[in-house]
């Protein structure tokens, strides 16, 4: 493994963190029918509270009121938060000065004059990644952003990223991507054997699998709307899994399915960023962290999550 530089060392101490996506979205999490303001408030507060101190965003969560309302939260406390967010690659922004000039945004919106991660959040085929990072170095050097990584990269994109960095004198700090004991082809694709090795940290997103992996849904009871629909031939093939993690979840002082799966993606060596919509959530979330799966657990859980692998391709559409 690649020494981890002075500049990235901050993320790859961060156990866990937490997700900002359900703030402000409507469409697939019911901002506004299932969670309030009120409610995403305590969220942030229960968290930092528990020790989640790393929040990760984006310009395009809420149309940007998720940045705005995390800006909101961080002036009114005096804990020091790790704030991420990312630019997504609309079709008009082709140039790398479109990055530097996304960031500004951003930062008005969080009312900082710096963040600690800027992410690239999807690749595109309107821009290099060779652009994307020339533009990211910039936003490095105008001292707006203290880390850069790159979100739903493959191995080969994640590469040039890095080897463009490189040459900016710019380590690549991490790859957000979907990774879960129901989506594990970060394993199987080599992106998180490359990541351990350049030391690029693998923050995991859906860690959740949007509510699979908490044990409260089944094929007679899917979660509402559209997670509904996305996950019906998945949620027939889990059943056998979620008791597993029940099992051990009993072998480590009462943890519940959630934490199960959270902890297992920590032992994988990934930082998970549940999101929450209240605080009840942010306090399980908080209790995947800090304690450890055996090896054996671990064994085990791979190979169950293996037998219901398969059927999340075709069946799992792409988030954000």
């Amino acid at each position: 493994m690649t020494e981890i530089s002075n500049e990235t060392r901050f993320l790859h101490a961060v156990e866990m963190g937490l997700g900002a996506w359900q703030w402000g979205d409507r469409m697939i999490w019911g901002y506004g029918q299932t969670h309030t303001d009120k409610e995403i408030r305590e969220t942030f507060d229960v968290s930092l509270n528990l020790g989640i101190r790393f929040v990760d965003t984006a310009e395009i969560y809420g149309s940007g009121y998720s940045e705005r309302l995390l800006g909101k939260f961080l002036k009114e406390t005096d804990q020091p938060v790790l704030v991420a967010t990312k630019f997504f690659p609309w079709p008009w922004r082709f140039i790398k000065g479109a990055i530097p000039r996304a960031l500004k945004g951003s930062l008005e919106r969080l009312g900082l004059e710096a963040v600690d991660l800027y992410q690239i959040h999807w690749s595109s085929p309107l821009m290099s990644p060779e652009t994307m990072m020339d533009g990211m170095a910039e936003c490095v050097k105008r001292g707006w952003t203290r880390t850069v990584g790159v979100s739903n990269f493959d191995e080969k994109k994640m590469i040039r990223a890095y080897t463009t960095l490189a040459r900016h004198g710019i380590p690549l700090a991490s790859n957000q991507i979907h990774y879960s004991l129901l989506n594990r082809d970060a394993e199987k694709n080599g992106t998180l054997a490359r990541c351990k090795e350049l030391g690029i940290r693998v923050i995991a997103y859906s860690p959740l699998e949007m509510g699979l992996l908490t044990g409260k849904y089944s094929s007679t009871n899917p979660p509402p709307g559209m997670r509904g629909a996305q996950y019906a031939e998945m949620l027939k093939k889990i059943p056998t899994l979620i008791k597993l993690m029940q099992e051990i979840g009993l072998n480590h002082g009462d943890k519940i399915v959630s934490q199960v799966a959270l902890n297992w993606l920590i032992c994988k060596g990934a930082l998970p960023i549940p999101g929450a919509k209240n605080a009840k959530q942010a306090e399980q979330n908080a209790g995947g962290a800090g304690w450890h799966l055996t090896d054996e657990e671990m064994a085990k859980l791979d190979e169950e999550s293996e037998k219901v692998r398969e059927y999340q391709k075709g069946n799992i559409g792409k988030t954000i």
